[in-house]
């Protein structure tokens, strides 16, 4: 028997190895623009790789170097233009390029795709050697769109594990070692094959071709194929047959007034003048009522419309879900902030608000959601739900939404949210609108079924680059949406209020429980104290590279030694190169913050950044650029290095200056 187990083992470790890295050729962003229907028009508009899955894609060539005989497959779906992308990936070292390219494609939604390409890969890759091994490599998250979901779509496709948000994947014959990042931290994942890896910019950046390479792409044949030739109903995909549509697009306009340039001869001189500049304004504000309204002015009420009959597509669907993720004994903010949102839309459809609670020892915290605005809270207690993980919390929360049937699920677009809800939406039917900003009751005019459909969630997300806001609307129940972390405000605690708490006891197989984890390591809060510091020093990526943040941290440290409550934050570039914890970063894939001041160090002001702090009460630039974009949104600037000019801001800080804000009692 012994020799049996070990022949097997051999014979598994000798099974052939497939990479399989998904890429997608997206847009520039700045480049684009709305076509006359009030949607987005790619045409006429440069094209890359998208630089997320660049990093993907080296994580296959990384394998290579261990795995002699591993073919390397590169998949991307889009029109014929996608091959110059393909062709750039074989010139890197992958050995075969796959194109799914079909015009009845157009206009689908991040469900409909997960769908297309996972039966792209059964029918066409997967099925040639169906005993090979297999890992799907893919990009966290794509430019246009920057939804993080179809790596989830397509793990839930295929039936397979996934981990998203990945920073280093080190490989075994049976197995992957996985670190992830977490709010907070990181988590360190075993992981079986088949898998689905979502690969994050802190991770091995992509080599350049060789000249061999650039030769072999030049004639390697991409293989094309079509929705006839992997077995899809078109019905199933474009506009069409996608669960979510986008029903509008508007261009997002800002209304703060132009910068003032701080001048002086030098930085004595600089931060004397700020300080008189700041001590002349009125009582800074954490966020001025106009500015925040101004945000959902961007979006007008639609005129009724009446030339269509209404329709009800909720079939009996009834109810807002929340999900409240737990950190250790503790809610996390953006399960707390969600409550908001779903207590309004509750009110307005005249149903309630249901939380899940997954844990263990967790009942405890059902009163406090109560108490902030749910009428029911689920409580699953269980001892190997201790610690999120995306299969069981899948299966329980699936168990309960089937029993249910709400009409609308939310989540906080934390890592951890922003891959459950794809995964759960794939599996239920359901599609998802990613990092909203805004959600309310509405309704949609269907000109291909000459029906209005009402009453709906709008689910308005920042996109293209947070110069546009769209606005998606969903046909199939739960209609499903995560919201960018600190967009909306957590509701006052009302301990009077009286909820019901139900216990519900899920079946589970030991099959979910595949991926194991290794270790969690959550040095800081998920929070660290950006929602509620009253001043936020930020830095970009120079901000890490010349000190570490070092000049950063010691300014936040001289305003709290004042009294001033005070924290710092990061530029997504800074923590893609690994000089800040996810759980600092600002921005549209980070956290939205409205302090008091806002000091902005080294940040070129990219409109993803600018997204996360635009309505912070006050907001000073430091940056050597001019010319720099930060100044745009800023209310003072400051031009010079801010190894210079920080130091001189600690000086007047130690000296009573705090800003003009006043300390903490």
């Amino acid at each position: 028997m012994a020799a049996m187990a070990r022949n097997m083992r051999i014979c598994e470790d000798c099974m052939g190895l497939k990479v399989i890295s998904l890429m997608k050729q997206v847009p520039l962003t700045s480049q684009m623009r709305m076509g006359a229907d009030g949607l987005m028009d790619r045409t006429k508009v440069k094209s890359i790789i998208n630089v997320d899955c660049c990093f993907g894609l080296e994580q296959g060539l990384q394998i290579k170097r261990s795995v002699a005989d591993v073919e390397l497959i590169v998949v991307s779906m889009g029109p014929p233009s996608f091959e110059q992308s393909l062709r750039q990936a074989v010139s890197l070292g992958y050995d075969r390029a796959v194109l799914l390219s079909d015009r009845r494609l157009g206009g689908s939604d991040t469900f409909s795709t997960g769908m297309a390409i996972a039966k792209l890969l059964q029918s066409q890759i997967l099925s040639q050697n169906p005993d090979d091994k297999f890992i799907v490599f893919a990009g966290r998250q794509t430019s246009d769109g920057d939804t993080a979901h179809v790596p989830s779509q397509v793990a839930e496709n295929l039936s397979i594990p996934q981990v998203t948000f990945a920073v280093s994947i080190d490989y075994s014959p049976t197995h992957l070692v996985v670190k992830r990042m977490i709010e907070g931290g990181y988590q360190t994942l075993k992981v079986p094959m088949p898998c689905v890896i979502s690969v994050a910019p802190t991770a091995i950046h992509m080599r350049r071709s060789t000249l061999a390479g650039a030769i072999k792409s030049r004639k390697v044949q991409i293989q094309t194929y079509t929705l006839d030739q992997i077995g899809v109903d078109p019905a199933q995909v474009g506009l069409n047959g996608s669960p979510t549509s986008v029903a509008k697009v508007v261009n997002i306009v800002h209304n703060r007034p132009a910068v003032t340039m701080v001048d002086g001869c030098n930085t004595d001189d600089i931060s004397s003048h700020l300080v008189k500049l700041l001590d002349a304004t009125e009582t800074l504000h954490a966020v001025s009522k106009g500015r925040s309204e101004a945000s959902a002015a961007a979006v007008p009420e639609a005129p009724k419309q009446d030339k269509y009959p209404r329709a009800d597509f909720r079939n009996g669907a009834s109810g807002i879900f929340t999900w409240a993720e737990v950190h250790g004994s503790e809610l996390v903010r953006s399960s707390v902030e969600i409550l908001n949102p779903a207590r309004k839309l509750a009110d307005e459809l005249k149903t309630k608000v249901t939380t899940l609670l997954i844990g263990h020892n967790v009942k405890g915290l059902a009163a406090r959601l109560i108490a902030l605005g749910a009428d029911e809270v689920i409580v699953v207690d269980e001892p190997r739900l201790k610690e999120y993980s995306i299969l069981p919390f899948t299966s329980v929360i699936e168990q309960i939404v089937r029993e249910r049937r709400p009409e609308i699920a939310l989540f906080g677009a934390t890592t951890s949210g922003r891959e459950l809800a794809p995964r759960l939406g794939s599996r239920l039917g359901s599609g998802v609108t990613a990092d909203c900003t805004i959600l309310k009751v509405g309704e949609y005019v269907n000109n291909f079924s000459k029906t209005i459909w009402a009453p709906c969630l709008e689910a308005i997300r920042p996109t293209y680059g947070e110069s546009k806001l769209a606005t998606i609307v969903g046909f199939r129940c739960p209609q499903m949406a995560t919201a960018r972390p600190g967009t909306f405000e957590r509701l006052k605690a009302d301990n009077t209020r009286q909820g019901k708490i139900t216990e519900f006891s899920p079946v589970l197989n030991d099959s979910v429980f595949c991926v194991e984890i290794l270790g969690i390591d959550r040095k800081e809060g998920g929070d660290q104290g950006l929602f509620t510091a009253d001043v936020i020093i930020a830095g970009g990526r120079p901000c890490g590279e010349i000190d570490d943040f070092k000049l950063i941290k010691e300014l936040v440290a001289a305003l709290e030694e004042k009294g001033i409550n005070a924290a710092w934050g990061a530029t997504r570039q800074a923590v893609d190169h690994g000089y800040a914890p996810y759980s600092r970063q600002i921005g549209q894939t980070g956290k939205t913050v409205r302090p008091k001041v806002y000091i902005a160090v080294a940040v070129s002001g990219a409109i993803q950044h600018v997204s996360g702090m635009k309505e912070s009460g006050k907001i000073i630039a430091i940056n050597q650029d001019q010319h720099s974009n930060i100044y745009s949104c800023a209310d003072y600037g400051i031009v010079g290095q801010y190894q210079e000019m920080l130091p001189a801001l600690i000086k007047k800080v130690r000296s009573g200056f705090t800003f003009g804000l006043k300390a903490v009692k």
